[in-house]
């Protein structure tokens, strides 16, 4: 199922995905339709301005809102973005420390289903939040 998928990640016995290798996000909890992705921001996420790029934030909330949506799938079937929205409340910066990302689905559709997320630090401040709708679909060899 999705979520044995999302287990063997966080217990190391499947390599993490490449785009969490290169963001620095690691997974530290999943349960049926929730998920939790951590991301210490760096240097590396800077933008000319000198704070993380949005980019880093959207791609947090898309990375944990589909797994929590990921994790509600049966063996055999995934998910993919169809809409993200991402409002950003504050700048991101290594000064932020160890970032939490967590995704809840909101509705675990048969062929749609919709997922929220919100980026925390330690404190519980809020940076960034956002939803998704994703498109369910079974996987095939070529998918």
């Amino acid at each position: 199922s999705g979520r044995e998928y999302i287990e063997a990640g966080i217990a190391g016995t499947i390599p993490r995905s490449p785009m969490s290798q290169l963001m620095g996000f690691v997974t530290i909890e999943v349960g049926d339709g929730f998920i939790v992705v951590e991301c210490t921001p760096g240097e590396q996420h800077y933008n000319l301005l000198g704070t993380a790029h949005g980019g880093l934030a959207a791609t947090l909330l898309d990375n944990c809102m589909g797994g929590a949506v990921q994790s509600t799938m049966p063996a055999g079937f995934a998910a993919t973005t169809l809409e993200l929205k991402v409002n950003f409340v504050r700048a991101i910066t290594a000064k932020c420390g160890i970032l939490r990302c967590e995704g809840s689905v909101v509705h675990p559709g048969k062929r749609v289903a919709t997922a929220d997320g919100r980026i925390v630090d330690a404190a519980g401040k809020l940076y960034a939040h956002g939803s998704t709708t994703m498109m369910i679909f079974p996987m095939t060899e070529k998918s």
